[in-house]
């Protein structure tokens, strides 16, 4: 009996948000197990899909495609296949194989409130090639003819929508919509979840940010992944308008998933002083550049 088909579950792990990476053999040199364009999924919860040759090599790619996963860069990699390289496993084959791993799994940008910024933001996400997915608890605002094509809708109360939404590995979830009750809503309500987005970012100010964390820590939820709320969302590039916000964020993701982090700004998380409060059109965004949270979400201990 074959096994499923290595195309076939890179399209399921898209649709169901699942990480995984895909490793391709590109060039071969000598005598080697695995040929050119032999491939192995890997997905993250370990299972793979597949084959690169098998035994080593296969273990050495398998630990590539962890990292690939995480950071979501691509990466080509060479093996020396000797006992010299392996000298545990017997090799004798002494060739060379070059490995092309990509990560196959698009993150999911997850837009709380469709008024004009959540609107602007959504539209653009989905042109830089973002799954996105727009929450509303107004059945009109998350109407599919506001939205560009690729942009889906979900409407209902926060409190019930949000558990919906943290599935799959990678959520990039932002925060605006139309006030600062409804923002607590949907901050209390996806941390009650249990799970962790793998960014989290809120429009508004410092201050803001400051009375409504220190609301929600007296509930029961953790000072640590409190923390993890990046306010003011965005690069700094001086945004007043609903678009120029929308790229704002839209580029922060972008730093996010092109580089995991490693060429963004200095975060800011708990230090944007002097920024002023943010509604849609006014006000300037601080830069705020987060690296991916790796706590979980608890939910409160306390009502």
């Amino acid at each position: 009996m074959t096994g499923p088909d290595i195309w076939e579950e890179v399209v399921r792990c898209r649709k169901e948000g699942q990480a995984a990476a895909l490793a391709t053999i590109i060039t071969t040199l000598g005598s080697t197990p695995g040929k050119d364009p032999m491939k192995m999924l890997v997905r993250s919860d370990g299972t793979f899909v597949g084959s690169v040759g098998g035994g080593c090599l296969e273990a050495e790619v398998w630990e590539h495609a962890q990292e690939v996963m995480a950071s979501l860069q691509s990466r080509t990699v060479t093996f020396s296949l000797t006992e010299k390289d392996y000298p545990d496993s017997g090799l004798i084959c002494g060739g060379q194989v070059t490995v092309f791993l990509e990560p196959v799994t698009l993150p999911v940008v997850r837009i709380f409130g469709a008024g004009h910024v959540g609107l602007a933001t959504a539209n653009l996400a989905a042109t830089s090639g973002f799954r996105v997915v727009v929450y509303d608890d107004r059945p009109d605002m998350v109407s599919s003819d506001r939205f560009s094509d690729g942009v889906s809708c979900v409407g209902g109360p926060y409190e019930e929508i949000a558990v919906e939404a943290l599935v799959g590995d990678f959520n990039l979830v932002i925060v605006v919509t139309r006030g600062h009750q409804d923002d607590e809503r949907v901050l209390r309500a996806l941390l009650a979840t249990g799970r962790s987005p793998t960014f989290l970012g809120m429009i508004g100010s410092q201050a803001k940010r400051t009375l409504m964390t220190k609301k929600l820590e007296e509930e029961g939820f953790l000072k640590e992944a409190l923390d993890t709320i990046v306010t003011p969302v965005g690069v700094s590039i001086g945004a007043r308008t609903a678009p120029e916000i929308a790229v704002s964020i839209v580029g922060q993701l972008i730093q996010i998933c092109r580089t995991d982090g490693k060429d963004a700004e200095t975060p800011r998380r708990g230090r944007a002083s002097g920024a002023t409060e943010i509604s849609a059109g006014t006000g300037d965004l601080g830069s705020q550049i987060s690296s991916k949270a790796e706590v979980s979400f608890p939910a409160p201990e306390t009502a």
